[in-house]
């Protein structure tokens, strides 16, 4: 079934506004919403409440939580998101990374006791959504991209496996046990002969049969299909009696406000855990819906997705669930069934209390080994082999540091991971500023143009001068690295230097201290009989250096002179006899 026909953009992606309206997206969209489009945006949240509900519940067991705290956040977390986010189509609710490092940490923190254990679940729903309002009103929507996306890439991929490893006992009917990755395997592997291979045949049936609904049925809610079909064989047949474990009695009606009872002060470790989700939730959600906003032709509001995430998880804390997130897989469900704006989520939500208030009886008989089966089949779009292979392809130090990220996930567990490739990006970013690319320069053959000559082999170099060009700003904290390995080109050349150009272009800008490098590189320089010159500095660049009375020393800098006139000055200079160019 072919796609039906979205609103245009400019009907999605209104001017920007200002005021209070800015605040409520939903106060920009309804004014211009459709009768026509009411259709598409009910049939798409009751299929989004299909796909949700056994997700839900899934996810809140892999939280260590009560199946129906899934259920409440889907419930409170999408109603919440249509309100203040900035996409059109993205559903809210727990995620499978998400929902494992609430349950692994959670778990260490709450000794045991399952009233304490939802209580942490909850207030580090609040603080997530605090961290988030906090972000959104000093405008830090930006800093997520300082995390890189190949240490993300890594990341999910140890993520998933240590997720999966969780719902392996459940699949084989054991046990399992064991407090990390590599111990839970062996735990499990010491288990594998106690099989009970009625659940394990039961499981593997459901996931061929997901694999094969997701392969020929996409945006269906199959996993829908398959409880309800697992009910009614629990209840009609003896597996019970077989060691198939069910759900059991789920709480019938809406969740009522519930302020958790721990504070911030009571429960040390919850801060780092709530940061953690944070980025999780908030790299997360914004990747979802800009691939599908992309499809779509509009655009989303970064900022106003923190704000949107914000209310989203302290609605769902408050309301006894744990941190919730805009999830690609639940989006995509929403966007193929037709969603033109966040009203699907109002209906999704309206689904969905129904459900909570009439049909949760129904639920009872509900196996454990389905809730894993779709575990697994959800955490396996995590990890991306071809995204993986072609990051081999382009670059194998990017595809070192995923590995270093999936390994750090393996070995540290879930939250150590996550802030590890945190640590990791902010590393990678400071010693790639800290130690820029200097590249030496040569003519390029035929013209008077220079580039590098590491990268073309062919150019051709200025006997007696050296060219270089910077190729980032410079700053405080890479200026002594450019200039130690200026000098180290000049030591290791055979041939004798009387003119250095620097080469400015790629630097947009000089601080203080690069500035004053340059005026010690000239002195050194000067002091060795080599002549310093300055080219091609942008405006501000140019201000501080005039400022700083580096253009008294070395020459006019001004943004007429290129490399080639400076070298053809020299040249001219040099044929007269003289050793160095004047001022």
């Amino acid at each position: 079934m072919s796609d039906p026909p979205r609103p245009q953009p400019s009907m999605l992606n209104p001017e920007r506004v200002a005021g209070w309206r800015a605040v409520f997206p939903v106060a920009q969209w309804l004014p211009a919403y459709r009768a026509e489009w009411l259709r598409h945006d009910a049939i798409a949240g009751v299929t989004l409440a299909a796909y949700g509900i056994p997700v839900s519940l899934a996810y809140a067991t892999l939280a260590g939580l009560p199946p129906q705290y899934g259920i409440y956040c889907y419930l409170l977390g999408g109603l919440c998101y249509a309100i203040f986010g900035s996409s059109r189509q993205l559903a809210v609710g727990p995620t499978s990374a998400i929902s494992m490092l609430v349950g692994v940490t959670v778990a260490g923190l709450a000794g045991g006791d399952p009233e304490r254990f939802a209580s942490i679940a909850a207030l580090t729903a609040i603080l997530l959504g605090a961290m988030s309002v906090v972000a959104w009103i000093l405008r830090l929507s930006s800093l997520v991209n300082f995390i890189s996306e190949t240490i993300l890439l890594g990341f999910k991929a140890g993520a998933a496996l240590t997720i999966a490893l969780t719902q392996l006992p459940k699949l084989f009917g054991v046990q399992g046990g064991g407090e990390q990755f590599f111990e839970r395997i062996v735990v499990l592997a010491r288990q594998l002969p106690d099989t009970n291979f009625t659940v394990l045949a039961f499981g593997l049936a459901v996931i061929v049969l997901l694999l094969l609904g997701e392969r020929h049925l996409p945006g269906r809610p199959v996993a829908l299909l398959l409880v309800v079909a697992s009910i009614i064989l629990m209840s009609v047949t003896p597996l019970a009696s077989m060691g198939v474990k069910v759900v059991g009695a789920i709480p019938q009606g809406l969740p009522a406000f519930h302020a958790p009872g721990l504070r911030l002060r009571d429960v040390d470790g919850v801060i780092p855990l709530a940061f953690a989700c944070l980025l999780l939730a908030y790299v997360e959600s914004v990747s979802a819906a800009r691939a599908i906003a992309h499809t779509r032709g509009y655009e989303i509001d970064p900022r106003q997705e923190l704000l949107g995430l914000g209310a989203a998880n302290l609605a769902a804390g408050f309301f006894q669930g744990f941190p919730v997130a805009g999830g690609l897989s639940q989006s995509s469900v929403n966007d193929k069934a037709g969603a033109r704006t966040p009203l699907s989520l109002v209906f999704a939500s309206v689904t969905i209390g129904l459900c909570l208030m009439f049909l949760t009886g129904l639920l009872a008989n509900l196996p454990n080994v389905v809730l894993a089966a779709i575990v697994l089949i959800a955490v396996k779009g995590l990890i991306d082999i071809d995204e993986l292979r072609h990051v081999w392809r382009v670059s194998r130090y990017e595809f070192l540091v995923a590995m270093v990220a999936f390994a750090a996930v393996l070995l540290l567990g879930i939250l150590k991971g996550v802030i590890f490739a945190v640590l990791v990006s902010m590393l990678l970013l400071i010693r790639r500023a800290a130690c820029p690319h200097v590249a030496v320069l040569g003519r390029i053959p035929g013209t008077r143009r220079y580039s590098d000559i590491e990268r073309n082999p062919d150019n051709q170099p200025v006997p007696g001068a050296l060219m270089f060009r910077v190729e980032a700003s410079l700053l405080y904290f890479n200026a002594d690295y450019v200039r130690a390995t200026v000098w180290a080109h000049i030591r290791a050349s055979a041939q004798t230097h009387s003119l250095v150009i620097c080469d400015l272009s790629a630097s947009p800008f000089v601080d203080l201290a690069g500035a004053r490098m340059l005026a010690a590189l000239h002195a050194e320089l000067a002091a060795a009989g080599i002549r310093l010159r300055l080219v091609s500095a942008h405006a501000s660049a140019r201000d501080i250096l005039r400022a700083e009375g580096v253009e008294q020393q070395v020459g006019y800098i001004g943004r007429r002179v290129s490399v080639a006139d400076v070298i053809d000055e020299w040249h001219g200079v040099a044929s007269a006899g003289v050793t160095a160019p004047p001022n």
